[in-house]
């Protein structure tokens, strides 16, 4: 069942690779819950309540309401997937509520700080610096999600036009401008690389050190390390370095429909959350600078 409505996203829905394994780990989850508590093994018969018992005991585990609701939106999907399959004739998700949340602020690294990191910190000269600092540069000069940098290849990298072609959520494709200083070390890269790795197995634009594809930790590990000397944020991930692209465009007076093209935003709703960082940016210079504040 679990795994007929896995490759139902895999071929049908055309989610990444990452997405799968999200709803793959959460439904497993999910079903050790209900062997365990109710010993139900068929996922088709539970009900509300046990959904709510599940959601009741991460939330008493600790876990944020953020991610216990990323795990209620996966059974959302799955029954609703069973219910269009004729598995079950009740959806038990519709009495089920996402948990209240904060909406936290966007974090971002200060320009200042970046500017500290490309200009001062210093990157090996070999085939590992160069990639650790063009994954650096791609994360922040494009504003792309990790799942889109690792699955880059070099046929999406157009030096002519200075652009490169993203593939983002379900698929959908994009075409981002590059500065370049950016295609002049996508170039010097690709050279380093095809020198150690002269027949790679596939034509990853990012590899690791064995030649082989980039992976998702591998790239929060060299943003983590990399960010971990100039900023203090407690947040020190690929995601971060999203939010800085777009917060910084929208300080240096980019439009909002244009960052959302920029993201891959489908709705201006998701590109609007940004709008808040650069009041609160407005709010501190006016506090510093008018004499009555």
């Amino acid at each position: 069942m679990i795994e007929t409505f896995l490759q139902h996203l895999t071929y049908e829905k055309r989610l990444s690779q990452h997405t799968l394994t999200a709803y793959a780990k959460d439904l497993e989850q999910f079903k050790e819950f209900l062997e365990k508590t109710y010993q139900l093994q068929d996922l088709a018969k539970a009900d509300f309540r046990m959904i709510r018992g599940w959601a009741v005991s991460m939330v008493e585990a600790e876990l944020h309401h953020r991610s216990v609701n990323r795990k209620l939106a996966t059974l959302r999907s799955f029954y609703g997937y069973l219910l269009r399959c004729k598995a079950i004739t009740i959806n038990p998700m519709l009495r089920v509520s996402s948990l209240k949340t904060d909406k936290p602020l966007p974090q971002f690294v200060e320009e200042k700080s970046l500017q500290l990191l490309f200009d001062e910190i210093t990157f090996p000269l070999d085939f590992e610096g160069t990639r650790d600092r063009l994954v650096l540069e791609l994360l922040y000069g494009t504003g792309m999600r990790l799942a889109e940098l690792i699955t880059l290849r070099d046929g999406d990298v157009n030096v002519y036009d200075q652009t490169l072609r993203v593939f983002g959520k379900r698929s959908k494709e994009r075409v981002v401008p590059i500065y370049k200083g950016l295609v002049e070390m996508i170039k010097q890269y690709q050279q380093f690389r095809n020198e150690q790795f002269p027949n790679p197995p596939e034509q990853s634009l990012i590899l690791t050190n064995k030649g082989e594809p980039a992976y998702p930790v591998l790239i929060q590990r060299i943003v983590k390390k990399y960010l971990s000397a100039v900023t203090s944020l407690q947040k020190r991930s690929p995601h971060v370095l999203r939010h800085t692209f777009a917060t910084h465009l929208l300080n240096n007076g980019a439009d909002l429909n244009s960052i959302k093209d920029l993201l891959g935003h489908s709705s201006l709703a998701a590109t609007q959350v940004y709008t808040h960082n650069s009041i609160e940016k407005l709010k501190k210079i006016y506090k510093q600078a008018h004499p009555k504040a």
